[in-house]
Parts: structure tokens; sequence; C-alpha cells
């Protein structure tokens, strides 16, 4: 989840105790926020980078401390696109103009604006694709210095490799738009670029909007066919959202709403997935694994409300549950 609690990309105390909260909480694998490849990749102004060597200290400090205490650290590497430049949420959130303080031109695949009150972006001319796939590649290998074991390509919620792969986002006519075979050349290419500087027995993931929930936008039909293809290039999971490409789109919001997403590309497809989506319940998470719909529970609201998540699932499904030391005084009794 989005700390916006940075400057200049620079991780700060905030993110120590935030992540590493998570893995005194038991956590198994605790990714960060949406972290920028480019300044210009940022949804705000607060938005944690990774698009400079001096992040790497203060990264480096808060791996170290998840992995002593027993988790596993991950970056979600991402580029916003049109859905860059904008205040932080409790300012607002709205998109800031680039000649204004912390505001600069976004980009995207083609010039076309999220809403009608936000600013057309600048279509990515070939010089910015490559860019785009250099800045990916270098944030990468940083984050390999910054002692991360899992990176996330964040092809999700209307940022800016979602905004390739949907037909709503991406008008384009060369070999980057119209078909589905060029929409998704993007990620493919961002996924060899990285693989060049990521070592093969860490894992690579890539989380997608598994649905527009759009008529004529990216399906679920779509998501198949694309996880059929990142297993060949290496991908070892699919995390499945959805939506956040189109402002109007109706997305009907109930308990696990996007797990059918992640069932559907896992048997389909054959890939391992993730689940995601208003999953709140230890039992709840439990059966999802326990039935098949997914391989993985990936949480994040919950574990906002409650960094013991995990401690405290285990102890509901009737697992022995291990405290830190210093917190052992505490643990919950029958």
């Amino acid at each position: 989840m989005c700390e916006y609690s940075s400057e200049d990309g620079f991780a700060t105390d905030w993110h120590l105790v935030h992540l590493g909260s998570r893995a005194i909480g038991g956590a198994a694998l605790i990714i960060t926020e949406a972290t920028a490849v480019s300044p210009e990749g940022r949804i705000s102004y607060g938005d944690l980078g990774i698009y400079k060597d001096e992040h790497i200290s203060k990264l480096k400090h808060i791996t170290d401390f998840i992995h002593e205490h027993g988790s596993v650290a991950g970056m979600q590497l991402a580029h916003a696109g049109r859905k860059a430049s904008h205040a932080k949420p409790w300012d607002g959130g709205i998109q800031i103009p680039a000649n204004q303080p912390n505001g600069w031109t976004t980009v995207g695949p083609s010039a076309i604006a999220f809403t009608p009150a936000e600013t057309a972006p600048q279509e990515l001319d070939k010089a910015g694709i490559e860019n785009v796939k250099s800045d990916f590649k270098v944030a990468a290998a940083r984050a390999l210095k910054a002692g991360f074991k899992v990176i996330e390509l964040h092809g999700a919620h209307g940022y800016l490799i979602n905004e390739f792969l949907s037909p709503l986002s991406n008008h384009r006519t060369d070999e980057y738009g119209g078909p589905f075979e060029n929409r998704i050349r993007l990620l493919l290419e961002i996924i060899e670029s990285v693989k060049e500087v990521w070592p093969e027995e860490n894992p690579l993931f890539v989380r997608i909007s598994a649905s527009d929930w759009t008529e004529g936008g990216w399906s679920a039909d779509d998501s198949v066919a694309l996880a059929k293809i990142l297993i060949t290039k290496g991908i070892d999971l699919v995390d499945c959202s959805s939506g956040g490409n189109v402002a109007t789109a109706k997305i009907p919001l109930k308990p696990g709403y996007q797990v059918e997403f992640a069932e559907k590309i896992k048997k389909e497809a054959g890939a391992l997935t993730g689940a995601v989506g208003l999953i709140t319940q230890s039992a709840q998470a439990n059966e999802i694994i326990e039935t098949g719909q997914a391989d993985m529970v990936i949480m994040a609201r919950e574990m906002l409300r409650d960094p013991y998540f995990p401690l405290r699932a285990a102890f509901e499904l009737g697992h022995e549950v291990k405290w830190p030391v210093q917190y052992e005084r505490a643990k919950w009794h029958k």
C-alpha cells in the first residue's frame, strides 16, 4: 500500500517501521508499495522510488531487518503512466499540472486522459519506450543491491504497463498498439530487460488487472492468454487484481471479489496465482489455498489494520504461534 511518505523517492524511518512491523507480525513475504522506476513514474511526489543509487542504503537497512525476523523482502516496481503527478490523498489526490510545484508531464501509450478533469499524457515515442525499459532494468539491479529477493512488476490498476495492455487506453498504430500481441509487447520487453540483471533463482511476479470491468476493454480471457505467455518468459506468479484503468467502471465489491480471476488463470493457464481483494478473515484466506483457488493470498488493507494478522490467523486456525521473544508475554491463550 502506498504510503506517500517519501521525499524525492527516499525511504524513511516510517517505511522501516511500517514494513518491519509486518515482519514482526509473521508475514511470509512483504512487498513494498509501488516503487517508482523514474521520477515521472511516481503516482505522487511522495512516492517511494528506486531511480537513483542513493535510494539503496536506507532500503538495505529495511530489507536487513525484514530478513532478520524471518520474512522475505520483495519490491513492487512501478511506473504510474498517465496516473502520475498527483497530490497526496489526504491533500485531495487531484492531478497537479506540470507547471505547478510538485507536478510534471505525464506519459502514456496514447494521449488519452484518465478523466476529463485531467491532462492527457504525452504519447511515448520509441525513445521514451526504450527509456522505460531501461528504467525498469536499472531499478531491478538496484533492488537486488538493496537486498530484495522478490520483484513484482506492477502491470495493474491503470498504471503504465496496464495502459499499454488495454485497448481502451492504447490507441497506438505501431508495434506497441492494436492487436493483443502488440499491446503486451512492452510488458514482455520489460520482463526480458529485467531478467538480464535479476537472478534466475529469485522469484519474479507480475501484477495484472485481470479485467477492466468495461465492455470492449481488457478481459479475463485476455488475462489467461497473457498468463500462458508469461509462464514461458520465466514469470513465477501472476498477482490477480482488477480495475483501475477506467474511471467509470462499475466494480461489484464484495469479500473475495477478485479471487475468481486468480482461480480462472490458475486453472486455464496453468500459472501460479496470487489472490487479492477484500480478503480479511483467516478462514477465508485459508479456504482459498485449501480449495486450490490460488497459490498465495496477498493482503493489503487488512494488514494495515492489523500488522499481526498472520500470527492471529495461525492461532485462529489452530497452529502453534511463534511470537518474537520480546512479545512472548502477549501471546493468546485458548
